[in-house]
C-alpha cells in the first residue's frame, strides 16, 4: 500500500493518500500486541513497502543486492513495529505525537546508518503533489513525514472509535450517549487527519526572482546503451554531451534559441579525466567557447592518490578548465559517495555474497567543501545524484548562498526503472523546502527544470537526447526550514519519548503519594 504512494508505482505518478493509509494499517496492526509480534508486523510492512519500491536497485546486479538493501532498510520498520504498541498506550492526542515521533526518529536513523545512511523511501518523498508538501518550507522533509504519520495515526484511532461506536450502538438505550460520544470522537479524529494534511496548502510558496533571473540550458546527452557498462563507452558519452551542446550553440547563433547564462551537464558526462586526457579537455573547453557561457561538467577525476573523485567542474569560455579544481567556487566534489555504488565498505566480506562488488574497482573519496559554485555571477548549489535525499547537504548549499540548485545525476545504471522519477520527486520537494529553483539534469533522464514552488511542467523522457531551456528565478531569502536546520527533526523525533516520560511521571506521583501516606498520623 505505502509503495503505491510513490512516483512510478503501478505506472502512475504515485497515489499520495496511500502513505496515510499505510501508516493507518501499521498502527492498527500493532495495537495491543507484544513487542515481538509488533516487530514481525513492522518487518512485514517494511518488506512489503521497500522490496517493490527499491526494485530499481537490482536492475542489473540481480536479486541478492536488491533484497539485501530492502531487508536492511525494513529492519528499521521492524524496530518501529516493536515499539508501536508501547507508543499507543497514551491518550489519543499524545499517542499521535508519540507514534509520529517514532516514525520521524526511525527515518532519521535510516538516513545516517549504516555507511552514512540511505534515506530513500522517506514518506515525505511521496507527498510532493499533496497539500502536505507545503510543510517542507516550514520544517523540511521531517515535518512532511510527520504530517503524514499524524494523519495516518489519527485515521487509525478514528477507525477504532467508529468500531467502538458501532459496537455500543446495539446495546441498551442507556449506552447510546456513550455511543454518540465515541462516534463524535471518530469524526473529530478524521477531521484532524484531513486538516493536518490540508493545512500544508496554506504555507506560502514564493517563486518571484529576488536577484534577477538566469537563462539555463541543461544538456541530457544520453548514453549508447543502459546498464552497468554505460561508462565502458565513456568517450561516446562525452561526445554525446559535446555534440548536443554544440547543436544548441548553433541554434543560439542563428537566433533560434535564447543565449544561456549558464549550461549544465549531468554527473558522469565526462568519465574521462579532462586533466589527464588532452582530447577530452580540448573538446570540453571548445564547447564552452562555442556556447559562450560557463559550463558545469560532471566529471570523474583521478585522485587523490588511489581514489577517484566525483566532481562538478566550472569551465569558462575565457579560462577553460584552468584553475577549476584550485579556485574557490569553480568546483565541487561529491561529499556523500554512495556505498556499494561508488565505494565498497568491507570489500572482502561482501565479496563472499556477490562478485558484483568488484565492478567498483576503485573507491571514490568524499569531498570536504560545501556545494556552491559560481557561474557567471550566479551562485549555484551543486548536489550530485543521491545527495538530494540528504537534508543537510542540500541545506548547507542554500545557507552558503546558493541562489538556485542543480542536481547532477546519472540514471543509466537503473535502466527504465522508477528510480529516476523517484529522484525527481525528491528534487521537487527540495525546491519547496528551500524556496529555490532546481534543475535536475541526468545523462539519460528524467531531467527537469523545477520552479521554487515545486512544479515541474516539463521533463524529459528516459534514454533520449535533449536540451532543456528555461529562465529560472534567482532567490536569496531563506525559508523557515532552511533557517531551523535539523531542529524540527530533533523536536519531532523527541515525541517518541513521551511514553517513557509519562511512565516516569506516574511512578514519581505514586512514590510521592506512598511517601505522603506514610507520614499521616
Amino acid at each position: 500500500m505505502t509503495w503505491s504512494a510513490f512516483p512510478g508505482a503501478l505506472g502512475t505518478g504515485g497515489v499520495w493518500p496511500a502513505s496515510v493509509v499505510g501508516v493507518c494499517a501499521l498502527v492498527l496492526a500493532t495495537r495491543g500486541r507484544r513487542a515481538r509480534a509488533g516487530l514481525g508486523v513492522g518487518l512485514v510492512f517494511g518488506l512489503a513497502f521497500l522490496v517493490p519500491h527499491l526494485a530499481w536497485s537490482g536492475t542489473y546486479v540481480g536479486l541478492l543486492p536488491w533484497v539485501a538493501l530492502a531487508t536492511a532498510c525494513a529492519g528499521f520498520y521492524a524496530v518501529l513495529g516493536a515499539v508501536m504498541p508501547f507508543l499507543q498506550r497514551l491518550p489519543a492526542g499524545w499517542s499521535i505525537v508519540a507514534v509520529t515521533g517514532g516514525w520521524v526518529a526511525i527515518e532519521a536513523a535510516r538516513a545516517r546508518v549504516p555507511f552514512g545512511g540511505f534515506p530513500w523511501g522517506r514518506l515525505a518523498f511521496s507527498q510532493v503533489d499533496s497539500p502536505a508538501a507545503g510543510w517542507a518550507a516550514v520544517g523540511g522533509a521531517p515535518l512532511v513525514t510527520a504530517a503524514v504519520v499524524a494523519a495516518g495515526t489519527a485515521l487509525a484511532l478514528a477507525v477504532l472509535a467508529a468500531a467502538a461506536a458501532a459496537g455500543t450502538g446495539g446495546r441498551a438505550p442507556s449506552a447510546s450517549p456513550r455511543s454518540a460520544v465515541v462516534a463524535s470522537r471518530a469524526v473529530v479524529l478524521t477531521l484532524t487527519a484531513v486538516l493536518v494534511l490540508a493545512a500544508g496548502a496554506m504555507v506560502p510558496r514564493p517563486s518571484a526572482p529576488q536577484a534577477g533571473t538566469a537563462q539555463v540550458a541543461a544538456v541530457q546527452g544520453n548514453v549508447p546503451r543502459p546498464g552497468l557498462d554505460f561508462n565502458a563507452e565513456r568517450r561516446a558519452v562525452l561526445d554525446n554531451h559535446v555534440q548536443a551542446t554544440l547543436e544548441y550553440a548553433r541554434e543560439v547563433q542563428v537566433g533560434a534559441a535564447p543565449r544561456p547564462d549558464l549550461v549544465l551537464w549531468p554527473e558522469n558526462a565526462s568519465d574521462i579525466d579532462p586533466y589527464l586526457d588532452d582530447k577530452a579537455r580540448r573538446d570540453i573547453e571548445a564547447t564552452a567557447r562555442a556556447v559562450q557561457a560557463p559550463l558545469l561538467v560532471g566529471a570523474v577525476l583521478d585522485g587523490p592518490g588511489e581514489y577517484l573523485s566525483n566532481a562538478g567542474l566550472v569551465v569558462t569560455p575565457a579560462q577553460g578548465l584552468e584553475g577549476a579544481t584550485a579556485v574557490p567556487g569553480r568546483s565541487y566534489v561529491k561529499r556523500q559517495p554512495a556505498p556499494f555504488g561508488e565505494y565498497i565498505p568491507y570489500r572482502d566480506f561482501f565479496r563472499l555474497f556477490s562478485d558484483k562488488v568488484d565492478l567498483v574497482a576503485r573507491d571514490f573519496l568524499p569531498g570536504t567543501k560545501g556545494g556552491v559554485v559560481v557561474m557567471g555571477g550566479v551562485r549555484v548549489g551543486d548536489v550530485i545524484c543521491f545527495e538530494v535525499a540528504f537534508d543537510d547537504l542540500v541545506r548547507d548549499s542554500v545557507r552558503a548562498g546558493a541562489q538556485m540548485l542543480v542536481v547532477q545525476t546519472n540514471n543509466a545504471t537503473f535502466g527504465y526503472s522508477d528510480e529516476a522519477v523517484q529522484q525527481l520527486a525528491m528534487s521537487r520537494l527540495r525546491a519547496i523546502e528551500t524556496g529555490r529553483a532546481v534543475v535536475q539534469i541526468s545523462t539519460v533522464g528524467v531531467s527537469s527544470i523545477i520552479a521554487p514552488d515545486g512544479s515541474a511542467p516539463v521533463r524529459t523522457d528516459l534514454f533520449t537526447q535533449a536540451v532543456l531551456r528555461g529562465e529560472v528565478p534567482l532567490r536569496t531569502s531563506q525559508t523557515l526550514a532552511t533557517r531551523l536546520g535539523p531542529v524540527p527533526e530533533v523536536v519531532l523525533g523527541a515525541g517518541v519519548l513521551l511514553p517513557l516520560v509519562s511512565r516516569w511521571s506516574r511512578r514519581r506521583r505514586s512514590h510521592r503519594q506512598r511517601g505522603g501516606s506514610g507520614r499521616q498520623p
